[in-house]
């Protein structure tokens, strides 16, 4: 075997400030809603609202673009969060015991307040309207107070439960302890009175200034919490019970011993909390959490709101973390005027519109929760048309219908100072249910505008009808005849009645608006978008992609059962043809050209090609090996062979055995050898290379097929271009198949149209078959035209919307396999270059993605790119067709293996000169949790960060210059915005190959064995086989590499 050894390169300084005008890595904004949320918090007269979670994390949103996060240094649980009202601070109480106050404008964390030994843990806070002391509630029954700013205790102050015992009478003492404190309230009228509430029912008006109780509450039932009337004439108490108090306040009496009025709703279930309202044109409006009848009601989570002969009790699908009321903060002013109520779920957080009739919901332009079904997969389209822009926020509008209100969002604190967006950008998300979701990803806040549901397609257990203009259909309309009449409120619903609906793969075609979904059981569904409603039977075709291949039983689960009769179908996307693949395996692949009404999909038994225009399948190509049986049992099969399952690990076991004892020994020859060896690498200095042991061809599932691509390009011959369809497969097989599509030079016809047109076939005609050397899985596919550029995507370059690829000099393809890059010429599939990612770098490519990256310092200049993630979240990015490496960035932690496997890489769309149009990456999205996306950008160009403004009621002291207001809290509150898009055009048709500006290099950048694949070409004659190895002999002095025969 032959070895090539090359010395390494300097490095060039023009060319490393090249590579900083063009690259940077920068975390941006999450997206969703916070996981496992544990507190909180509102300001009323900043309009920010607080949230903390579990993991320490502080999320602060106002309006719509004014977001930012800080990160406490241990990841402990916030437990409460008190706004400084007005002054840009907050106060967070963590799970340990410590204190923290952070600021809005400072760019140093202060240090936290960690409580004295002897304080026991702490229970609740309370802020003073005066916001210069902070009263701190324990379990010991103690209560201490604490200086603001400075956070320094005061002792003279402090309130120990002996002090209140003394003053109760007698026979209220009785030897027992008053418990924890569960509430503390400041007297809404009288500055200096608080209101301390104990676990034993207890309830203490205790005066600061005098130090002394004005009077005691002597309740019998456990406490849960307390609220006072506006006036502070009197205030209500919640227990355990299930009911409510309400107890006059009055100078006359120091010793109070029945409430005004004691309610029980619905017996048997503790108040968690408790709020009351006055509004000023009716009478007041009660809320509280819990309550429900244990034994009839105890699973579920609910908040009631009554008014009067009003009543209605909101029933969630998961657990009621904290609610707030948006009101008039004036003290002064006689009605709190309640606007809106605010409910942070643990899933979810759901706005009440207090002021409609009905009490309806309002939609949320952010924090919506992505994971209200598990996110299966996930798909990013830059520089959406504004047509199919408005014609998808027309039928999401539609959707609401009588669902929603459409007042504004109450949470209107800060003033968004980004650009807007000249560009839409779409997230498409698809759901465990069965549903894809529509997002706006244009900004910093990420909000749904559509949603998609194909359960509707098949018979199943689900709700047939997503037709929401039905007011019995309607979620939040429905009441149930029971008492207490529930009202199912939220989109949270993590349970799928079928997991066979799973969305796997989807596809989007803006400029035809055709849209492909693929699941779980073999169904590809080719949808249209429709502004009407329709009721229609949708075509159904069977593609069989085994071939009646003998030996092969599919042990899985059953494909879905699609409806026979026309069904009702809402305007949006409307579904035209329903292609099942048999067996019904999880669909692995799925690509799209529109230009060609065709559609390519692949499984793990094999591919298949389908013209959606015609109803016809083209091709169906068997992928399996005849050791492929755990192929045929599927995700959801439950009947796995326990005898095979051990059968694999003795053979793994006995391998390792093999290899372990075909050691080489030690003898003094082998030594001086083995010196001999170390100084020539030395001398040379080339890279160190893991040694890749080739894969078996008997590795189950290697028939799986990981990537399919359409192309026009040369396959045949030299001279002659067509449409192709490329698959790879998961044992490094890649087939190329040569396409005959009728009317590809004269545009196609729309899908209503004529018999003649109908009447002429797609064939497709097998013309290479590659088989990589170490058998590593295919994970992408990419056909360079003559520039060394990525071909356009369908419609752009016949619509003008691109540059036209260069059909006049020779195509080349990209493989990414998960251990190396390479790229072969066309049509003869010879090596040109490759880089042996797993070798050098000991990881294994796990996304792959080409785009363009623009110089931040030079308008006119830009660079294709190869970007490639891999296992270990590295980010490596190569120029192409060179495939030398640029940079590489640390984006995910290795062990996060779920935010690896569903990270997307996106595109946005710039204008260029002539109105021509260039891809540009800009961000990468990642689930960070089951309901988080992080958002990074790799490009030194555009950076989109919150960029806010936030009138506070004091001054501020001076801030750094530089400071990002995403990454922490304590931050000024701007950050980086959108540029402006500017004109993108490639240097590689005006720079000289000789000049530092130039990215085409040809050098082949990687060390060791050249390996060589297996090629079968099914196209080509003796003649022309003749004529290929004459081309080959006349190149070999211009490609550095070994050509394959």
């Amino acid at each position: 075997m032959m070895k090539f050894r090359f010395r390494r390169q300097g490095t060039d300084p023009q060319r490393e400030k090249i590579k900083q005008e063009l690259f940077a890595f920068n975390k941006t904004v999450e997206h969703g809603f916070p996981h496992q949320p544990s507190a909180l918090a509102f300001d009323p007269k900043l309009q920010l609202m607080a949230i903390g979670t579990k993991s320490g994390a502080i999320k602060v949103y106002g309006a719509p673009g004014v977001e930012f996060t800080g990160l406490h240094k241990d990841t402990t649980a916030v437990t409460q969060i008190n706004f400084l009202p007005g002054q840009g601070r907050l106060l967070s109480l963590l799970d340990d015991n410590t204190i923290h106050l952070w600021d809005y404008n400072c760019s140093i964390t202060p240090p936290p307040f960690l409580l004295l030994p002897s304080a026991t843990r702490v229970t609740v806070l309370l802020l003073l309207k005066s916001c210069d002391l902070l009263c701190i509630g324990t379990e010991g029954g103690g209560v201490y107070f604490l200086q603001l700013p400075c956070l320094s205790l005061k002792d003279n102050q402090t309130l120990l439960q002996d002090q209140v015992t003394k003053s109760l009478p007698d026979d209220y003492r009785c030897g027992k302890s008053l418990g924890p404190v569960e509430s503390l309230q400041e007297h809404p009228q009288q500055s200096g009175k608080i209101l301390i509430g104990y676990s034993r029912g207890l309830v203490v008006l205790w005066d600061l200034s005098t130090r002394y109780a004005d009077q005691l509450f002597l309740g019998k039932q456990q406490l849960e919490s307390l609220v006072w009337e506006r006036t502070g004439n009197l205030f209500v108490s919640s227990h355990n019970d299930g009911g409510y108090s309400v107890w006059p306040v009055t100078s006359s009496n120091t010793y109070n011993h029945q409430p005004v009025t004691s309610t029980i709703p619905y017996d048997d279930e503790w108040m968690d909390k408790l709020l009351l309202s006055v509004p000023c044109s009716s009478s007041p409006v009660l809320l509280y959490s819990g309550g429900m009848p244990r034994a009839s009601y105890g699973d579920r989570h609910c908040l009631t709101i009554q008014q009067d002969k009003e009543h209605i009790t909101l029933d969630f699908t998961s657990r009621v973390i904290d609610f707030f009321t948006i009101q008039s903060p004036e003290p002064e002013k006689e009605f709190d005027d309640p606007s809106a109520l605010v409910v942070l779920l643990e899933e979810e957080l759901v706005v009440i519109d207090l002021q409609s009739p009905g009490w309806p919901s309002l939609p949320t332009p952010y924090l919506a929760p992505l994971h209200s079904s598990a996110i299966t997969c996930s798909c990013h389209i830059s520089s959406v048309p504004p047509k199919l822009w408005e014609r998808l926020v027309n039928a999401g509008k539609a959707q609401h219908g009588l669902q929603q209100t459409h007042r504004s969002w109450p949470i209107s604190g800060g003033k968004n100072l980004a650009l807007p967006s000249k560009q839409q950008e779409l997230l498409l998300t698809g759901h465990e249910d069965g549903t894809v979701r529509f997002w706006d990803a244009s900004g910093v806040a990420l909000t749904p505008l559509y949603k998609l549901s194909t359960a509707n397609v098949f018979h199943t257990d689900c709700d047939p009808s997503d037709d929401p203009q039905d007011p019995s259909d309607d979620p939040d309309m429905q009441q149930e005849e029971e008492w207490p009449p529930f009202r199912k409120v939220g989109c949270f619903d993590p349970y799928s009645d079928d997991p066979r609906l799973g969305i796997q793969k989807i596809s989007l075609c803006k400029y035809s608006n055709k849209l492909v979904v693929a699941g779980t059981a073999g169904q590809v569904i080719v949808l249209g978008l429709s502004d009407e409603r329709s009721d229609h039977l949708v075509d159904v075709s069977v593609v069989d992609l085994l071939q009646d291949r003998e030996g092969f039983t599919w042990k899985g689960h059953d494909r879905l059962e699609p409806r026979l009769k026309p069904a009702p179908f809402a305007p949006g996307f409307q579904p035209l043809v329903l292609v099942q693949c048999l067996p019904p395996a999880s669909v692995t692949a799925v690509a799209l050209h529109a230009e060609w009404n065709l559609i390519a999909f692949g499984t793990s038994h094999g591919f298949g090609l389908f013209d959606y225009h015609r109803r016809n399948t083209v091709l169906a190509r068997c992928t399996l090996h005849p050791n492929d049986s755990l192929a045929m049992e599927g995700p959801l099969s439950r009947v796995k062979s326990l005898k095979k399952s051990l059968r694999q690990s003795f053979r793994r076991i006995r391998k390792s055995r093999v290899s372990g004892k075909k050691r080489t020994i030690n003898t003094p020859t082998s030594k001086v050898q083995e010196a001999n060896a170390a100084l020539a690498e030395q001398e040379e200095v080339a890279p160190v290379q893991r040694r890749i042991e080739p894969r078996s061809a008997d590795d189950s599932l290697s028939g799986v097929v990981r990537c399919l691509c359409f192309a026009d390009t040369f396959l045949r011959d030299g001279t002659h271009h067509g449409p192709t369809l490329w698959a790879g497969t998961n044992s490094g097989s890649v087939y190329a198949y040569a396409l005959e599509v009728p009317c590809v030079g004269s545009g196609r016809v729309s899908d209503r149209g004529g018999a003649s047109e109908s009447s002429v076939c797609v064939e497709a005609v097998l013309g290479k078959e590659i088989q990589l050397m170490h058998r590593a899985p295919v994970v992408s596919i990419c056909v360079l035209d003559g520039r060394g550029k990525p071909l356009p995507d369908p419609y752009e370059a016949s619509q003008d919307l691109a540059i036209a690829p260069d059909m006049t000099n020779a195509h080349s393809v990209l493989i990414a396999s998960e251990e190396q890059l390479k790229v072969f010429s066309l049509p003869k599939v010879s090596a040109k270059t490759k880089f042996k990612l797993t070798a050098h770098e000991g990881c294994r490519v796990r996304k792959v993605a080409l785009v363009v990256f623009s110089s931040a310092a030079q308008e006119d200049y830009s660079e294709h790119t190869l970007v490639c993630l891999t296992n270990l979240g590295d980010m490596h990015l190569f120029n192409i067709p060179g495939l030398r490496p640029q940079v590489r960035y640390d984006c995910i932690r290795k062990e996060d293996i779920s935010g690896i496997a569903s990270c997307v890489f996106t595109k946005n769309g710039q204008g260029g000169e002539n109105g021509l149009i260039l891809l540009k990456i800009k961000y990468c999205f990642y689930l960070i949790s089951p309901s988080e996306y992080e958002r990074f950008s790799l490009s030194a160009k555009v950076v989109t960060e919150p960029l806010f403004s936030v009138q506070l009621d004091r001054l501020l002291e001076p801030t750094p210059k530089h400071t990002s207001a995403s990454n922490t809290l304590c931050s000024t509150l701007a950050g980086q915005t959108e540029e402006p898009p500017s004109s993108l055009s490639s240097p590689n048709l005006d720079t000289p190959l000789d000049s530092p500006l130039s990215c085409a290099d040809l050098t082949l950048d990687s060390t060791g064995e050249l390996t060589v694949e297996d090629v079968r070409d099914f196209l080509t004659t003796v003649d022309e086989a003749e004529n290929n190895l004459k081309n080959i002999k006349e190149e070999e002095g211009h490609t550095t590499g070994i050509l394959i025969n």
